[in-house]
This record gives structure tokens, sequence and C-alpha cells, in this order.
């Protein structure tokens, strides 16, 4: 079965268009690292919780959205290879002030599917 990278964090509204040209930039090379698939989603019905909810987990303020994201690798094995290569990668290495979103707030992990229909 498949191995899943998910990703929830808080972008500025004001950097969308930004965050988008990120995403686009990076899809490219985690598929050449043996990514099946990688999918970015800007929030649109994610409402506040009154205990937990994505907004409350990554401190989204009120100018920003919560993004929910994942990569989808063949396996863990070929994962954890082609994160090694991504992360020995100088280009693929950012200044965090230079990101579109504050990757402190950022949460992110591996995933072992058990249902894929």
């Amino acid at each position: 079965m498949t191995y899943v990278d998910g990703f929830v964090l808080a972008v500025p509204n004001a950097n969308r268009e930004a965050y988008r040209r990120h995403a686009e930039e990076f899809a490219p090379r985690f598929r050449e690292q043996g990514a099946i698939a990688m999918v970015e989603c800007w929030g649109d019905d994610v409402p506040d919780g009154k205990l937990t909810s994505f907004p409350m987990a990554v401190k989204c303020g009120p100018e920003e959205t919560v993004v929910f994201s994942w990569i989808t690798w063949p396996s863990k094995e070929v994962r954890d290879a082609g994160w090694a290569k991504i992360m020995a990668d100088k280009s693929m290495q950012m200044d965090p002030a230079a990101m579109p979103f504050d990757g402190q707030r950022m949460i992110y992990g591996g995933f072992r599917t058990i249902v894929e229909q």
C-alpha cells in the first residue's frame, strides 16, 4: 500500500498566490524522487472548534487560511529515500523567512495506509 506524508499549516491570505507558486515549484522535485502525487488544498469550509480544530491546531489567525496537503508515495522505503535526497539537495533548502507561511506552526507526519479503494 502507499505511504502518505500529511501537512496542515496556516498561510496568510495575502500569500495565497506565493504559496501556490511555491507548491508548484516543489511538486516536480518530489515526483523526481518517487512521489506519486502532491496535493495542496486551500481551506474553504474549515470551522473553528470548541475543543480542537484545524485552525486551532496551527494557531490560524484572522487573516490566514488553513492549508491541508499531502504527498503520496508508493512505499515508506521510497519515501524515506526520496526525503533523504530532498533534504540533501541545497536547492530544496529555503530560508524560513522566505517561505510564504510560518513553518513553526506546520503540523506534519508520515502515515501508513490501512484502507485504499
